[in-house]
């Protein structure tokens, strides 16, 4: 009965809610940018602040293990200080008691809501960022800044910071991104885990054609330290391990299109592939991603719809850090996601994810391929 009852409010919001919840919204760390001289500011005026809270409704069915029912919420709170025109201070607070890539917290019959929100705060931004014409530089702990076709989660989950320093530099024709990283270690964290090092490189070339725009990319991800090290947070996350430490490096390729329509059949539409390969396993080392997103949620009423089919083997990418929603998390599995938002005010969102996955062997709890379904709906407040 409540497997019944759950398709039909999933269905319901499907049918008036849509997006792109791999990524709910964007960013806390941006805002808008002003062209007021920072030496012209007041000490307030160079403060700016952004946050959200979301609410939310999980359901978690799988063959391999009990389901889970459960209410969560999580809560991101962020900043940036104007120092010069061009050198911020940027700081973020999120709860998550350190998941590397999730803010989420749930809820417990048995624990009082002064146990809540506060306690779970972690800081998953504290840095500095350089901004110079069409160059950005950060130091510190800060988002990722990799280009991801339609917010594509195959390779990066939404949520992960890094300690380390990146540059970008963007135009009209070219996305350049470089950095050299040390992976956030937090409560999580397996106090025995070795030093681990991230050099990334990723190189979008963008194309406008006659009704359409073309992104193709590549990226470089080499860490160096994972082989023989133990898992990072506790867990594989899909990842092959060999006496409790991980069989292999992960040194991922990957490359990706992506075509944008600003108007098909009255909306905008995106179509994307992207692939990952790591030429530091012999075997199972690849995966994929294909998507297809119709509409923008950007103003009220209006709504969008994502669906996306993945296949990852265990060590095509580094399992911690890739989508932490879908198959539970990680890789070792397959399946189809839909995931919608629909802009009900000007600051409040409905939204849902809907995921129908098998889990490999090598993941499922009793060493055979199991069904994997999970449903997530959201009530989402930006302030």
């Amino acid at each position: 009965m409540k497997r019944i009852l759950l398709s039909t409010v999933a269905v319901t919001t499907l049918s008036m809610a849509a997006g792109d919840i791999d990524h709910p919204h964007d960013r806390i760390m941006q805002t808008k940018e002003t062209t007021t001289p920072v030496a012209a500011k007041s000490i307030l005026d160079r403060v700016h602040f952004k946050g959200d809270l979301r609410l939310r409704y999980e359901s978690i069915e799988r063959d391999d293990a009990n389901n889970k029912y459960r209410n969560r919420y999580r809560i991101r709170l962020g900043s940036h200080i104007d120092i010069t025109d061009h050198l911020m201070f940027d700081v973020g607070m999120r709860s998550g008691f350190g998941n590397p890539t999730s803010g989420n917290q749930t809820f417990h019959d048995d624990q009082p809501l002064k146990n809540y929100f506060w306690q779970s705060f972690r800081f998953n931004v504290l840095g500095f960022t350089y901004k110079e014409g069409n160059a950005v530089y950060k130091i510190g702990r800060e988002p990722y800044m990799m280009y991801r076709p339609i917010k594509s989660q195959l390779v990066w989950d939404n949520d992960v910071s890094l300690n380390g320093v990146n540059y970008q530099y963007k135009d009209d024709a070219r996305i350049v991104t470089l950095g050299i990283n040390q992976p956030t270690l937090e409560e999580k964290a397996d106090d025995k885990a070795d030093t681990v090092n991230l050099f990334l490189a990723q190189y979008v070339h963008k194309t406008k054609l006659e009704n359409a725009k073309l992104n193709l990319g590549a990226g470089i991800y080499f860490y160096d330290g994972l082989k023989g090290n133990v898992p990072l947070f506790g867990k594989s996350k899909g990842n092959t391990l060999v006496n409790g430490l991980y069989a292999n490096e992960y040194h991922i390729v990957e490359g990706f299109g992506e075509l944008q329509f600003g108007d098909l059949f009255g909306m905008p539409f995106k179509a994307a592939a992207s692939v990952a390969y790591n030429v530091a396993a012999d075997d199972n080392n690849f995966g994929y991603d294909i998507a297809f997103q119709l509409g923008k949620a950007k103003y009220v009423g209006q709504w969008q719809v994502k669906y996306s089919y993945t296949d990852i083997q265990e060590d095509a990418v580094f399992g911690a850090y890739s989508d932490s929603d879908n198959f539970g998390g990680g890789t070792a599995a397959k399946g189809h996601a839909i995931r919608a938002k629909y802009k009900a005010g000007k600051n409040l969102y409905l939204a849902g994810n809907f995921f129908f996955d098998t889990l490999y062997a090598s993941k499922s709890n009793t060493g055979t391929e199991a069904d994997y379904e999970r449903v997530q709906l959201d009530v989402i407040v930006k302030f």
